[in-house]
């Protein structure tokens, strides 16, 4: 895949012209405060959110611009890059068992459909308000799971990814946290994890709760205690209030679209949406069980109707100012994933200005970042940081 699209500036130029374009919006205060923090000392430590670089570089489902997602070649590309933390997404399987995918529904990153002996359980099935036809984890046990090959989710934006179809299988996240130590004896220095319980409400609706296996996991390695090198993160509250109640691991509430409501206040009625979960009083009330937040970009800096961003929200210094470290998501390389202002070309497939992207989003004030590219974002973050 092409890291570079043919005749546009140079990095540093583009690079500096997002930091001229983000000081003409009044960010430079905030740019500043971020540069300090990322030059801050780390100390002896690694077991603490404090000691994460900022901005911290997340893999998000591992290395996915280049690997299939959510595979142990996407977590190990993603850490040989230098990502700071590698993420996972966790679902259940018919006998209990917590498995890294994005998405229960395993029909676009599976050969699942390649199974004839898997063709009747092909089903229909409405997920927290959405209906969904395919194959679904939860109609697997994992025996079963593990005879199916992980494919690429998106190849038709990431076809040179598909040359890694069928060569990893679907992990359990034990077999992670087996390799994240394993990782960690090699390197010196504790592997950081971010896990995020997918569909919790409807999971337990199943009798297939995601919270209490997972803390069990998480007392078994070592990895449930405050200092631990892992943060938890889910788009439900009542999930993250739960998990709070079971181990003291960090915690992190992810937030959507600024008219969407968590699924589990749906169930439960709780008329609140997003809008109203990122005004201060929300943000006191996440900081109440959880050490940050996880907006998507556009809660950060809106975009306008022709896709390009407009002036930044008061969120990062709102949820500082209330002890809530702020890891974003998500950040692409490709054109068709980035705001208008950084497309180059018009192949939505091509690699865009990203490191204005990601300049722009830094000079804001953010901790950290997810992204499908840790290798990018980390030449951005250094370059943010003067490095």
């Amino acid at each position: 895949m092409t890291e570079r699209v043919t005749g546009t500036p140079g990095r540093r130029t583009l690079l500096g012209a997002a930091v001229l374009g983000t000081a003409a919006l009044g960010l430079t205060g905030t740019a500043a405060q971020a540069a300090e923090r990322g030059r801050g000392g780390s100390g002896s430590g690694h077991g603490s959110l404090r000691d994460l670089p900022v901005p911290t570089v997340i893999g998000h489902r591992g290395a996915s611009g280049y690997r299939p997602e959510h595979t142990l070649g996407s977590y190990q590309l993603a850490l040989d890059l230098g990502a700071h933390i590698v993420e996972q997404d966790l679902v259940p399987t018919k006998d209990g068992h917590l498995v890294c995918r994005h998405e229960n529904d395993i029909t676009g990153t599976t050969d699942v459909a390649d199974h004839p002996e898997f063709a009747g359980r092909r089903t229909t099935k409405t997920i927290d308000g959405i209906s969904y036809t395919g194959w679904f984890t939860e109609d697997f046990t994992l025996a079963e799971l593990k005879t199916l090959r992980a494919t690429e989710r998106i190849p038709g934006n990431r076809p040179d990814n598909t040359l890694y179809d069928g060569r990893w299988t679907v992990p359990t996240f034990e077999e992670v946290l087996r390799w994240a130590d394993k990782e960690g004896r090699k390197r010196g220095k504790p592997v950081w994890l971010y896990v995020e319980t997918k569909h919790p409400t409807y999971f337990r609706s199943l009798g297939l709760g995601l919270e209490e296996p997972l803390a069990r996991l998480l007392r078994r390695y070592g990895r449930d205690r405050r200092t631990a090198p892992l943060i938890l993160q889910s788009f439900e509250p009542g999930s993250i209030q739960r998990l709070a109640r079971l181990v003291d691991t960090p915690r992190v509430v992810l937030l959507s679209g600024p008219t969407s409501r968590p699924w589990d206040f749906v169930e439960a009625g709780d008329p609140r949406t997003v809008a109203d979960l990122i005004k201060p009083a929300g943000l006191k009330w996440i900081a109440s069980y959880a050490q940050g937040i996880g907006p998507t970009l556009d809660l950060i800096i809106p975009k306008d109707a022709s896709g390009r961003l407009t002036r930044p929200t008061t969120l990062v210094k709102d949820a500082h100012a209330r002890g809530l470290r702020l890891h974003a998501y998500t950040l692409r390389n490709e054109n068709g994933f980035l705001p208008a202002d950084f497309r180059r070309g018009s192949d939505p497939n091509a690699y865009g200005d990203v490191f204005g992207a990601y300049a722009a989003y830094f000079a804001t004030g953010i901790d950290g970042i997810f992204t499908d590219h840790p290798d990018t974002a980390l030449l951005a973050a250094a370059d943010f940081n003067g490095r």
